[in-house]
């Protein structure tokens, strides 16, 4: 199966562009700043979900996955900081944590089966 097709990589692919959304709400000195870190963050979940998937041995691939995962902490403490500051309102911080919780849940379980086989 080819990474695309999977449920993994197409919510993580649906919060990244959620992010972007939200993004374009951060100020315009904000560009190289938080808005690039909060972008980078969310586009890199599923860029490693895919890059591990090509991946041929567990221990890469589960490497990948974490890296992916350390990527939604990086990104839920971003959205966290906007929402605090007033740059996102508490119903678009909740409901684009839930998109992150939701990714998390199916990585970790993922990860969880690559080191049980």
């Amino acid at each position: 199966m080819h990474y695309r097709n999977t449920v993994v990589w197409g919510k993580a692919m649906e919060m990244a562009c959620e992010i972007y959304r939200l993004a374009k709400l951060l100020p315009d000195e904000e560009k190289y700043g938080l808005r690039s870190q909060i972008t980078r963050a969310a586009v890199s979940v599923p860029s490693n979900i895919a890059e591990g998937w090509t991946r041929e041995s567990k221990k890469e691939k589960s490497q990948f996955l974490s890296i992916a995962q350390g990527s939604l902490a990086e990104l839920e403490t971003q959205v966290t900081l906007c929402e605090r500051i007033g740059q996102f309102s508490e119903a678009e911080a909740i409901h684009v944590r839930a998109r992150m919780e939701e990714v998390s849940r199916i990585l970790t379980t993922m990860r969880r089966n690559l080191r049980s086989h």
